[in-house]
């Protein structure tokens, strides 16, 4: 879970949201704006959630969809690696909005991986993006989403431009470090009790920077008897 950016009203429509985000300078990139502008968040959140306010909400499973200014602050962080054509992997997919995200980012030309351990979401997730402006993506075989550990990433389309995790590890994955492609880039929390978004970029000679971004607060990225057996 992450810490809402405000707290005064939910905006009743997606469009409204994005605005808020663009207002509060969370949003620069006239292309997040308009990806955000084009996935509805109302069909990723399970009924009788507030889609549209900005804070992360449950999903069911020990799991939670992140609030709005997070998913915003995760696509700015990552839109030159998610141009047309490139490749993206999105960790603990969840209910999808954000691998829908990164499917328009990238385009039918190029690819997008979701994983997520817990069967039900994926399943979800699925049907949920079906009814978004990603769905056609999902027919052509540019987006899909696999029942995975995260932790181990998806090798079989390696290496990405862009890795996104939804959950924070005590440590940055080494598998998931091997799957960036050279130029790419990774968006992870870091951390247990205090937890920082982490930017970890690949240079083309293969070395890694690591820079953090903000303290941030996640569910933890474990394994999927850990998390439903999770207080």
């Amino acid at each position: 879970m992450e810490d809402g950016l405000w707290s005064s009203g939910a905006s009743d429509k997606n469009k409204s949201m994005v605005e808020q985000l663009q207002t509060y300078g969370v949003i620069r990139s006239s292309k997040v704006a308009e990806v955000m502008q084009a996935v509805d968040r109302g069909l990723f959140v399970p009924p009788g959630g507030s889609p549209y306010f900005d804070s992360p909400m449950s999903i069911g499973y020990n799991a939670t969809i992140s609030a709005p200014h997070m998913h915003a602050a995760c696509l700015e962080l990552l839109e030159k690696n998610l141009q047309p054509g490139m490749r993206a992997l999105d960790v603990g997919s969840g209910t999808g909005y954000l691998t829908a995200c990164f499917a328009l980012m990238v385009g039918s030309e190029g690819r997008v991986v979701g994983v997520e351990h817990i069967p039900e979401l994926v399943a979800t997730s699925i049907e949920n993006i079906k009814k978004s402006a990603a769905g056609p993506q999902l027919n052509d075989g540019s987006l899909s989403i696999h029942i995975a550990d995260g932790r181990e990433g998806w090798p079989e389309l390696a290496p990405y431009d862009a890795i996104h995790v939804g959950a924070a590890a005590p440590q940055i994955p080494k598998a998931l470090i091997e799957q960036l492609k050279p130029g790419g880039r990774m968006v992870i929390p870091v951390g247990t009790v205090f937890q920082d978004l982490k930017v970890v970029d690949k240079k083309l000679d293969g070395t890694v920077s690591i820079k953090d971004e903000t303290s941030v607060r996640y569910v933890p990225l474990t394994s999927k008897e850990a998390q439903l057996h999770a207080n």
